[in-house]
């Protein structure tokens, strides 16, 4: 169970940095962040009301907060990193944030046993490879590596907290709820902030509406990533779970490679082979 919803969630958050990769050549980053939370927003709070999520407030809910917190700065630096691209070397550096909760487990006194340790290896090892980074060129290129740096140890960040935020369904949809109010409400922040120093919010031609769909996409499976990602947490050793969420650069390539061309080098596919038996691994462990 935990393996299938880890991947599910690389699944997710690999599609979901694909769209707001692609969204943000034409929107600015802060506007495509603040509205496709704002529309998760809108639904995880349907989805609230109906399950009667409110009963399972607590202080735990003060997890969600600072998932909610530093989720909107990963994301802006990470949708920001994808604008300068490309997909296929960018987001495979992500997945460095897994050291985040991968350490917390060890903390928490988790040890995987030696094939769970040496699938962690293999499949953290590939991911890095599958992105082939180049460390050298021009300051673009170092400006996306800075980037996507931060925005990795965030989304681990945010990997820990959310999974400490809940212990029950109905509280997991509240916990989402509460992370993506304060995403949009930081998020929103930092916008009218950038728009008070002449950075604009929408494109030249004014808001696209066109993108709305892929907006709505864009919010509603980062949500359900962290979702499945806090199953997955909740039922298994998080060393596991955390490593196997963490193969989404490899989605994320997979789709750059087949609806924008991107051809992957050598090292690109030997690192996704890698991550792959890195993901056997861990499931047979």
């Amino acid at each position: 169970m935990t393996a299938l919803f880890a991947l599910a969630t690389s699944l997710l958050w690999g599609l979901a940095d694909f769209g707001g990769g692609l969204l943000t050549r034409r929107t600015p980053a802060l506007t495509v962040v603040v509205v496709s939370q704002s529309i998760a927003v809108v639904v995880l709070g349907a989805v609230v009301v109906a399950t009667g999520g409110w009963s399972e407030a607590g202080p735990q809910l003060w997890f969600a907060v600072a998932a909610g917190l530093v989720g909107p700065v990963a994301m802006l630096a990470f949708y920001k990193a994808l604008a300068l691209g490309p997909m296929g070397v960018v987001s495979p550096l992500g997945s460095i944030g897994v050291a985040v909760p991968v350490g917390v487990g060890l903390m928490l006194g988790e040890r995987p046993g030696l094939l769970q340790f040496t699938g962690i290896l293999v499949a953290v090892a590939g991911v890095c490879l599958a992105g082939g980074p180049q460390f050298r060129g021009a300051p673009v290129q170092r400006q996306a590596i800075v980037l996507t740096l931060l925005a990795a140890f965030g989304f681990g960040a945010v990997m820990a907290l959310i999974a400490e935020a809940s212990t029950t369904l109905t509280g997991l949809f509240l916990a989402l709820f509460v992370q993506r109010v304060t995403n949009v409400a930081a998020g929103g922040l930092a916008l009218f902030v950038s728009v008070r120093r002449g950075a604009p919010a929408l494109p030249a031609d004014g808001f696209p509406w066109r993108t709305l769909p892929a907006l709505a996409f864009v919010g509603l499976a980062d949500v359900a990533a962290n979702g499945t990602y806090s199953i997955a947490a909740q039922h298994g050793p998080v060393t596991v779970a955390a490593v196997l969420a963490s193969l989404y650069p490899v989605v994320t390539a997979a789709a750059a490679r087949g609806f924008l061309r991107e051809r992957l080098r050598a090292v690109q596919a030997a690192g996704a082979g890698l991550a792959l038996v890195g993901t056997v691994l861990l499931a047979s462990g």
